[in-house]
């Protein structure tokens, strides 16, 4: 199963009908949650909402909530009245968890000790199609505090998990998800992070404000000189048997691959009106 979600993924809260639209309008796809934007108060009223307010189900994930709770079970019949086939599932901590989600194509969250430790085996499972990692859940599965040090850079725990989520979803032919910026004003920050991210081989980026789409849009999207120099490599490798040199560089077939991520990526980006992300947003989440 092919990712073609991303790069930019963005969290709607699951009982604001009001901004499903605006959410889906700004990001390449929006995530309803079900789960961690609610108060446990508001989730049948959110389900409602879910099945009177459709979406794109092209462009859609649903986050249930986790394998085990009351709210699992009601999630996915809500679901079964809907045409969504997106799910995101959070705390998955086994291959099993995605036994009941069967029917759909499961972002498996991975944000517990155990998920961690576990993320090979539910990436391998057939009906996931990408892993997601959570640095916060994660931190507090282990009781501690916070995942990220003042300077807002990750603690050396986060960073092993992040790492480890994305190479199980690489291992199993997977796209990996990189978890959120919290701090929404923080744009310099965000694309930091995003550029490392891409880099590094995630897919997309999860988000949660709408003032954080165009800077992971451009960070996934390669610079014009980029992609020239990825065709002139691939233009250089015709012909050629194994490795030679191009401009003074060894080119092998690792190089080759990145060129050819490079040009999927350019293929792959949605141009983003008016370039400029424009001033630092307020913490409010304004749709």
């Amino acid at each position: 199963m092919s990712f073609d979600l991303g790069p930019a993924l963005l969290f709607c809260p699951a009982d604001r009908a009001d901004r499903y639209r605006k959410a889906a309008e700004r990001a390449d796809a929006v995530i309803l949650d079900l789960e961690d934007a609610l108060l446990p108060g508001n989730r049948a009223r959110a389900r409602g909402m879910l099945v009177s307010h459709p979406l794109d189900p092209e462009r859609t994930i649903v986050r249930v909530n986790p394998v085990g709770t009351p709210d699992f079970e009601l999630d996915l019949a809500a679901l079964d009245d809907t045409l969504y086939r997106y799910v995101m599932l959070p705390k998955a901590v086994n291959a099993a968890h995605l036994a009941s989600l069967g029917r759909f194509e499961v972002i498996a969250l991975c944000e517990t000790a155990a998920g961690v430790l576990a993320a090979p085996s539910i990436a391998a499972e057939p009906n996931v199609i990408a892993l997601m990692w959570g640095a916060d859940d994660l931190v507090a599965s282990l009781g501690g505090s916070s995942s990220r040090f003042p300077d807002g850079s990750y603690r050396a725990i986060a960073r092993h998990a992040r790492s480890a989520v994305l190479l199980a979803a690489g291992a199993h032919g997977k796209a990996a998800v990189d978890g959120v910026f919290l701090a929404i004003p923080d744009l310099e920050g965000l694309d930091a992070e995003v550029t490392d991210a891409v880099a590094s081989g995630f897919r997309a980026t999860a988000c949660i404000h709408p003032s954080q789409v165009p800077v992971i849009r451009a960070a996934f999207r390669p610079a014009p000189a980029e992609v020239s120099a990825a065709w002139q490599i691939l233009e250089a490798a015709a012909g050629e048997e194994g490795v030679f040199a191009y401009q003074g560089r060894m080119i092998d077939a690792p190089l080759l691959r990145h060129a050819e991520a490079v040009l999927r990526r350019a293929e792959a980006s949605r141009p983003e009106p008016g370039a400029a992300p424009g001033p630092a947003p307020t913490d409010a989440v304004d749709y």
